[in-house]
């Protein structure tokens, strides 16, 4: 039988925990403003070290003669042959910055599950691994991709998609990462408790969390994408890029303007459809 306990009956001690230490109210605004003052000088070093020369670049002279350059790019070229190739490299460069991105969502969401610690102790062996790809395939520009894809996959957009899904593989991987990490972990250990196993765990708990998060990062991701597919045609990629470095080599001002506008409206519209969709998954 349970022995009843008397109103004046002795109750056994608790352990004594000790008091945790607390930071002072002053102390956290301390660390800001010395971080502060250590980015600030950093600033004011960038400055003393670069030789900017403001002067030059302010100068009645430089100013008259960068006008006199633009002034060249008007008026653009609008006849229905141009336009016809202008809208054509538009083409492929929204499908490869697309086609780039989609990949790369695939891809970087495949190495960011090992990458991430979600108490997985089977799969710590893979996490270390997981992150020096994540940071060899975004600390190569997308440039450099493209003119080593080139050599194996020739001139066309195939080498400049791959390009883009190569690097923007590294910077979703570790965003997709980092979400997978915030996610509150509550959810997740009462299916563990419960015995769930982890791949399910992953599903029904911790996706649904952040997916509204991994998909704005990768029309974020897609945005840049497509100022970075026009760049690549600069190396032969195709789209855009390479019909700008075209015809800026050869100084054909009107037809380069027209093609800076078709970019203009280009990065217009996916941020248009980027913020559009954004709004819609954050209802």
């Amino acid at each position: 039988m349970k022995p009843i306990d008397h109103p004046g009956a002795a109750k056994p001690l608790l352990p004594l925990r000790l008091p945790q230490h607390q930071s002072e109210p002053g102390e956290s605004g301390l660390h800001g403003w010395l971080f502060g003052a250590l980015l600030l000088g950093l600033v004011a070093a960038s400055f003393l070290s670069l030789d900017l020369q403001w002067a030059q670049f302010l100068s009645r002279d430089a100013i008259s003669r960068m006008g006199g350059f633009l002034a060249e790019f008007y008026p653009p070229e609008l006849g229905i042959t141009f336009l016809h190739k202008v809208a054509i490299g538009a083409w492929e460069t929204l499908a490869m910055s697309a086609l780039g991105t989609l990949l790369a969502s695939l891809a970087g969401l495949a190495l960011a599950l090992p990458a991430a610690r979600l108490h997985q102790q089977d799969r710590a062996w893979a996490r270390g691994p997981s992150r020096l790809l994540l940071n060899a395939l975004r600390s190569i520009p997308e440039l450099v991709w493209a003119t080593l894809l080139l050599i194996s996959a020739g001139l066309g957009p195939f080498a400049g998609t791959l390009a883009l899904a190569l690097h923007t593989t590294g910077v979703l991987g570790r965003l997709f990462a980092e979400a997978l990490e915030n996610a509150a972990p509550g959810p997740a250990a009462a299916l563990r408790l419960q015995g769930v196993g982890e791949g399910r765990i992953l599903l029904w708990a911790t996706l649904p969390q952040v997916l509204p998060q991994l998909l704005s990062y990768a029309l974020y991701r897609w945005e840049n994408n497509i100022r970075a597919a026009t760049v690549l045609g600069v190396v032969g990629a195709g789209g855009l890029g390479q019909l700008l470095s075209f015809h800026l080599g050869l100084f054909h001002m009107p037809k380069t303007a027209t093609l800076l506008l078709a970019m203009l409206a280009l990065v217009l519209l996916v941020d248009a459809g980027s913020l559009l969709a954004r709004r819609v998954l954050t209802r």
